[in-house]
């Protein structure tokens, strides 16, 4: 059967059962050599194909519902995805303000150094009720290379290698994705000694 059949109104559909029947009718009475039984196996056959074909739209048309509903669920989640990225730049520059400031500030730089850090945490809920969230690694912990970006590597005996030694800058994931990947330095094995080997 054609495409054009399977788009029919069930009306269309039922004139066309009717006809082929007549059609049999008259081959019959003609004297054609399909019998009622042939006529009838026929369109039992039609009818069963017609029936797997309703079945495979239907299925097709949930999957296409189901997908388009994931679709505007992911466009929702990660609409700010760009926006998020520029703004992570701001936090970093917060926190590399923070971190210059030394110890001991003046008395008249005090209220200027919370205003900073104020800021920041300010900044930090805000991308935190929009579903990003900040990764910042302990020093020890195991590099994990979904997680993580090995900026370089330090030769030591002082800890696990393969484990983070410094962090440059925290990573963030928006939902259950990465935004950017913490930037890490990794502790690498020292080189043994001449002494060490023989």
């Amino acid at each position: 059967m054609s495409e054009n059949e399977t788009n029919q109104a069930p009306e269309e559909q039922g004139d066309e059962a009717a006809m082929a029947a007549e059609a049999a009718a008259e081959a019959e009475a003609a004297g054609g050599a399909d019998t009622e039984e042939d006529v009838v196996a026929q369109l039992k056959s039609e009818v069963a194909e017609m029936k797997d074909r309703l079945v495979r739209a239907l299925a097709e048309t949930e999957n296409v519902r189901r997908r388009a509903e994931k679709d505007k669920a992911d466009a929702s989640a990660y609409a700010v995805t760009a926006f998020a990225r520029d703004m992570l730049n701001v936090s970093d520059n917060l926190r590399r303000a923070l971190d210059a400031a030394p110890e001991e500030v003046a008395d008249d730089m005090k209220g200027f150094v919370e205003g900073v850090d104020m800021t920041e945490r300010e900044l930090l809920n805000i991308l935190e009720r929009h579903g990003i969230k900040k990764v910042e690694p302990e020093v020890g912990e195991k590099f994990d290379h979904k997680f993580h970006q090995a900026m370089f590597e330090v030769p030591t005996n002082d800890h696990t290698p393969g484990s983070v030694m410094q962090v440059v800058a925290a990573g963030y994931v928006i939902k259950d994705r990465l935004l950017r990947p913490a930037m890490v330095g990794v502790a690498k094995g020292a080189p043994q000694s001449v002494d060490e080997q023989a």
